[in-house]
């Protein structure tokens, strides 16, 4: 650790000592803070636009107006303490406009605001223009949330308060989202969940853990690029957090409105399009290791008649997290109660002959070494996690611009544009410890058996060749544009879109193993390749000659182009039936190419074959219905029915429709439900074939019910050419209760099932159990094929047969190929209780926000029996919560949150084992400077910490193929305790 680094730390604890010292007032937070803060706010009379954005800074509390209903209007003076709904209030009082509440936004529409100034509570049909401003995640009709499903909501505030730096820091602490898939910290350490296909070490979103390609995110309700090999999900690393509004959470099926990939869920990432004025952001946070982050940025945004322009930069950089600073982060676990998964791998290496290992002794250079010296029975062992990085480094710049701009009352243009460039390096688990087959012709030759036969020499070539070394980057630029124009109490908006993500890997300090071979059989003393000695015993040419790389890139682009209109249809008894109408068009592309230089004499060039572009032609209709009105004997009922149909070019048509209920019978009680039909496209990598895709082998598996223990099969390999899109079948019942005798307190509660069918995989990991267990898996297995069909198999170019195994033998087709195959049914509730209210001189809120699941049901193909993974590794857990207290008084405001997650069983050890739960806290200590604070008027500052007391990941033996840890990466994070001090103005 370097020593600015060790001067930073003490510093940050030091300012933490103060805060605390300063702040000893009652200091209870949580993420989310009150609505109810008191503000002191002194505000000359000024235009109505002016003073409402002025209100919006020093409260922290956005809102959405349009300029055309603030245009020509004067606010009158404000001075005092006000909570921002009350200084809104006074603000609009005598305006004509009222204040209502849309989701989690408050929005100005026309209407008297009442002497009282209260936040009224829905919006008041009539108003096309003000409706038109704002569409919620889960309907697509303006100004209206959802019905029969149930929205979450993180406002800017709570992001400010989350202490959390990045996008993929404040989505990950979301109960519904599950951890497992492509992100940084697990690509590498398991193949699960596509963590594998995470080549430009991106972050995804993964609701209900059903996968990151079975969440839709929307970026300002557009859908991104992707990234991630074949475009598998959205990277949400390249968003940036200052530029980011809210986040809006819809954990239900959602392909009725929004098509394919809303299995489980949308994730709609709204940005800060009506920003106005100048904020800067200067943040520096430390943990115990390199794994040190700065930010820097800042969003300028200014209205005019008619118009407004947001403007964001921010840079954020974070230092490698390295294993050795982790104990835990060790192939030898037994200090912790594991196994020593140490291979026989070492530098000095060891001999394997006749069945016996023979370690090579240390302090010489294999020059006149001699069986007699060798160690029987010994092994020289290494750590393969030593000196790798569990995060990479990263380093990101992202740009965003949005404007819009009214060119009547009844017309406006709008436009956006995200641009984004993120850059990685890691020292990684390669593939460096090898079995090397060394010829009698070496001049270091060994016999240790006197066959005169080539020996096998286990080493670790990381001390010659150095530490395998893994870069890359992502570039991304999204960018829509479109007009919007009212028609009476209509509205249409007609818009197009294109979106690039374009990443780049590459592995350096790896082998070529054909010039390995050749360095191995090499008979000169001087450029031979020496692996009976230390490491750099060989000459460091052969070296430098032997080093092999490999590099690759991928390119994804999606363009889009959309019609739709929303608005009401017609008056009922209990209010007026609205509808939302569109067409969409989206057309997506795929390519790859890599240069690999493993085990070829030169490098090779090749294009990776993927399907090429496709195009998606979708159209879909959304009513609102109420059914009864507030003032209905049983209460209101609103009924929303939705349905969308979609062609895919080289998949087919799907339909998925979707119905929702809204009861309230009291003013404090609501009851929705949903059921819907949602589906998800497979994606490129899922429908890639062709030459060296797609192959045929002839195998012996074994087989009890053969005389001779084993069976012929044909096994098919690859993708197969009719695998169509997995489908969905999703219900969902919520409650929300406010007590009318406990003012603000809010409880909600949410059912959810999941019928998820058709999912595409296959059986290749237990390829050999196939005949031993015909039950479970009937449905790949064909006996008794026809000799026809075996016969163009065997014609097939894709044919190999290793084995020389005749076609007159063959028993069997067995089908290993990726398929619709699998399926998937799971069940939980979601659950969230805040309360808020004043206390003394501040004010107090608590909460408590959780999702815990039943059951996760799988079965890998239909004839398989059912087997429970929920609370397994690779699965959800069944309980995640977050809790969260918050405590506001004057100037300064204290955040806490506890997040917690349930233990659950480890299945990959024999026998099992049992992972302990996990809970850390966060906390922040922020003061916001007073208006009157003169030249610090404006400045926000906050020291955040997170996982406050340094807990460690619970102890959980998880290995791969090639290695082993001490903890779960898609469950814990081994960042540790961060302490951070962020620094924030408006000027």
């Amino acid at each position: 650790m370097s020593r600015y680094t060790s001067i930073l730390r003490r510093g940050l604890m030091a300012t933490a000592a103060a805060f605390v010292a300063a702040a000893a007032a009652p200091a209870m937070a949580a993420p989310r803070l009150l609505q109810a803060e008191h503000q002191a706010y002194d505000l000359k009379a000024q235009p109505l636009a002016t003073a409402l954005s002025e209100v919006a800074r020093i409260s922290g509390r956005p809102i959405v107006v349009s300029t055309s209903l603030a245009r020509g209007k004067i606010a009158p003076a404000l001075k005092g303490r006000y909570t921002a709904d009350q200084a809104y209030g006074a603000l609009l009082s005598g305006s004509g406009l009222q204040l209502v509440t849309v989701g989690a936004n408050l929005v100005v529409q026309p209407g008297d605001m009442g002497a009282t100034g209260q936040v009224l509570g829905e919006p008041q049909a009539g108003d096309a223009e003000i409706l038109s401003e704002l569409v919620v995640t889960g309907t697509r009709i303006r100004g209206a949330g959802p019905v029969g499903s149930n929205l979450i909501s993180i406002s800017r505030r709570d992001i400010e308060a989350s202490g959390y730096a990045t996008t993929q820091q404040i989505v990950q602490a979301i109960p519904q989202n599950f951890g497992g898939g492509p992100n940084e910290s697990t690509l590498g350490y398991n193949n699960r969940n596509n963590a594998y296909l995470n080549a430009g070490l991106g972050a995804s979103i993964n609701l209900r853990g059903l996968g990151s390609n079975s969440t839709l995110v929307l970026l300002n309700g557009a859908r991104p690029a992707l990234g991630g090999v074949s475009g598998l999900f959205a990277d949400v690393s390249l968003i940036p957090s200052s530029a980011l509004d809210h986040v809006e959470v819809l954990a239900d099926g959602a392909s009725a409105l929004y098509g394919s990939d809303a299995v489980g869920g949308v994730v709609n990432l709204a940005m800060r399009d009506r920003f106005t004025g100048l904020e800067t952001r200067l943040r520096f946070g430390t943990a115990d290791g390199d794994a040190q982050e700065g930010q820097v940025g800042g969003i300028w945004g200014k209205d005019w008649d008619g118009g407004h322009l947001t403007l964001s930069y921010e840079y954020y950089e974070r230092g490698r997290l390295s294993a050795n600073d982790r104990a835990y982060a060790t192939e030898d676990l037994r200090a912790l109660g594991g196994a020593d998964n140490r291979q026989p791998f070492g530098s000095p290496g060891n001999i394997f002959a006749g069945g016996r290992y023979y370690a090579i002794p240390s302090g010489q250079n294999g020059v006149g070494l001699t069986v007699g010296q060798l160690l029987p029975g010994q092994i020289n062992q290494s750590d393969q996690q030593r000196d790798t990085d569990l995060l990479p480094r990263q380093r990101r710049h992202a740009v965003y611009l949005s404007a819009r701009q009214h060119l009547d009352d009844k017309t406006e243009l709008f436009g956006q544009v995200l641009a984004a460039d993120r850059r990685f390096e890691r020292q990684y688990i390669g593939s460096l410890e090898r079995t090397a087959s060394v010829p009698v012709t070496n001049p270091f030759y060994l016999d240790v058996l006197g066959a005169r036969q080539p020996v096998s020499v286990r080493y670790d070539f990381r001390g010659d060749l150095g530490k395998p070394v893994n870069s890359g980057g992502a570039r991304a630029v999204n960018a829509t544009a479109g007009v919007t124009r009212s028609f009476a109490a209509w509205s249409a908006t007609l818009q197009g879109g294109y979106g690039r993500q374009r990443e780049n890997w590459r592995s350096d300090n790896n082998i070529n193993s054909f010039r390995l071979r050749a360095a191995l059989a090499d008979t000169d003393p001087a450029t031979a390749y020496n692996v009976f000695g230390d490491p750099g015993s060989t000459n460091p040419t052969t070296i430098a000659r032997v080093r092999g790389y490999d590099t690759g890139r991928g390119v994804y682009e999606v363009w889009s182009g959309s019609l739709r209109a929303d608005g009401p249809l017609f008056d009922l008894p209990a209010g007026t039936v609205k509808a939302a109408l569109g067409a969409e068009w989206r057309s997506e592309r795929y390519s790859q190419s890599t240069v690999t230089d493993l085990s070829t004499a030169t490098p090779v060039t090749a294009q990776t074959l993927y399907p090429g572009r496709r195009e998606i032609a979708a159209a879909y209709a959304e009513v609102r219905v109420p059914i009864l009105s507030p003032t209905a004997a049983v209460g209101q009922l609103d009924l929303a029915l939705a349905g969308r149909i979609e062609r895919y070019s080289d998949v087919g048509t799907t339909r998925n429709p979707k119905i929702g209920l809204d009861w309230r019978p009291t003013r404090s009680l609501t009851f929705k439900g949903s059921y819907g039909k949602s589906f998800r496209a497979p994606s490129f990598q899922d429908l890639q074939v062709g030459p060296g895709l797609t192959f045929y082998q002839p195998v012996a598996l074994p087989d009890p019910a053969s005389s001779t223990g084993s069976t012929p099969v044909l096994a098919l390999v690859g993708n197969s050419p009719d695998t169509g899109p997995e489908r969905a079948t999703t219900w969902s019942g919520t409650v929300e209760y406010q007590p009318p005798r406990i003012d603000g307190l809010k409880l909600t509660a949410s059912y959810f099932k999941v019928a998820y069918r058709d999912r595409i995989a296959n059986v290749n990991a237990n390829a050999f159990n196939l005949l031993i267990e015909r039950a479970v898996y009937a449905g790949v297995i064909q006996d008794n094929p026809p000799a026809d069909l075996v016969a163009r198999y065997y014609a097939a170019s894709e044919l190999t047969n290793p084995s020389a195994i005749p076609a007159s033998a063959i028993k069997a087709i067995v089908d290993l190929r990726n398929r619709n195959l699998s399926q998937v049914d799971e069940d939980g509730v979601d659950f969230d209780l805040d309360y808020r209210r004043p206390m003394g001189a501040g004010q107090l809120g608590l909460g408590l926000s959780g999702s815990y699941v039943f059951s996760v049901n799988q079965r890998v193909t239909e004839t398989s029996p059912t087997v429970d993974v929920v609370g397994t590794v690779g699965n959800p857990n069944h309980l995640r919560m977050r809790g969260r207290i918050n405590w506001t008084q004057g100037p300064w405001a204290t955040n806490i949150a506890v997040n917690y997650i349930d233990g659950y069983k480890n299945q990959i050890p024999i026998p099992a084992q049992s992972v302990k739960s996990w809970t850390t806290t966060d906390l922040q200590l922020a003061w916001q400077a007073p208006p009157d604070a003169g030249r610090l008027a404006g400045l926000r500052v906050a020291l955040s910490v997170s996982n406050l007391f340094d807990k460690d990941p619970p102890f959980a033996e998880i290995r791969s193929v090639t290695s082993a840890t001490g903890y779960d990466g898609e469950k814990a994070s081994p960042i540790g305790r961060l302490i951070a001090l962020e620094l924030v103005r408006s000027w």
